[in-house]
């Protein structure tokens, strides 16, 4: 390391300069490779009758040996020659579709609503099944519940007509006094003719 002198940039010193050794020993290997290059260009190239330019390539069998990329090239060449139309690309439009909100037309008809008996129908089924139906299945296979307390009685509010005398039926109406003399002569007559007379002859009778 002590041969190793720095020196300042522009010098080139003759004595114990490795960098100046080694410029010369590159220039010499360099021109050897040249030489060689020269001459294997002169054996490719060259005019005799044994240069590898002039003589044909043996044609290779294709079965047997690769094509070195010939198919390849082949394909490339293909595609390089058909014809590419572009295609344009445009923006999407914009769609305009009618508003149902404005355009009631455009609504499907209203459903026909369903009768009054068909309701009360329905809600009834659907409370048989929902209070006796489902839960009998439900527990079907489990213990019974215990029993809990019975509602306590409470007192039994009906309205008492002595002192509301609107629930009271409404008074008959009175017999007019041709009615009264009529049902009196009648009764009379019953009473003090017909009715001994009856009697009397059941007992004949008897």
């Amino acid at each position: 390391m002590s041969d190793i002198l720095p020196l300042t940039i522009g010098v080139l010193p003759t004595h114990n300069h490795y960098g100046l050794r080694n410029t010369q020993a590159l220039a010499g290997v360099s021109h050897v490779w040249q030489d060689f290059f020269a001459r294997a260009l002169a054996e490719q190239l060259g005019g005799t009758a044994d240069a590898q330019a002039a003589q044909a390539p043996a044609v290779a069998d294709p079965a047997v040996e690769p094509s070195a990329g010939a198919d390849l090239l082949s394909q490339i060449l293909t595609q390089r020659e058909c014809d590419v139309i572009d295609t344009p690309i445009a923006p999407p439009e914009p769609l305009f579709l009618p508003i149902a909100e404005f355009e009631t037309d455009l609504l499907p008809p209203a459903a026909l609503p369903f009768p009054e008996e068909e309701l009360v129908a329905q809600q009834r089924q659907q409370n048989f099944e929902s209070g006796w139906v489902r839960p009998l299945v439900l527990t079907a296979s489990q213990q019974p519940p215990a029993p809990g307390p019975a509602p306590q009685p409470r007192p039994l509010h009906l309205p008492i007509a002595e002192f509301e005398l609107d629930l009271l039926p409404a008074p008959a109406e009175p017999y007019p006094s041709e009615a009264l003399v009529a049902q009196q002569k009648a009764l009379d007559f019953d009473a003090y003719w017909a009715r001994p007379l009856v009697a009397h002859n059941l007992r004949l009778a008897a």
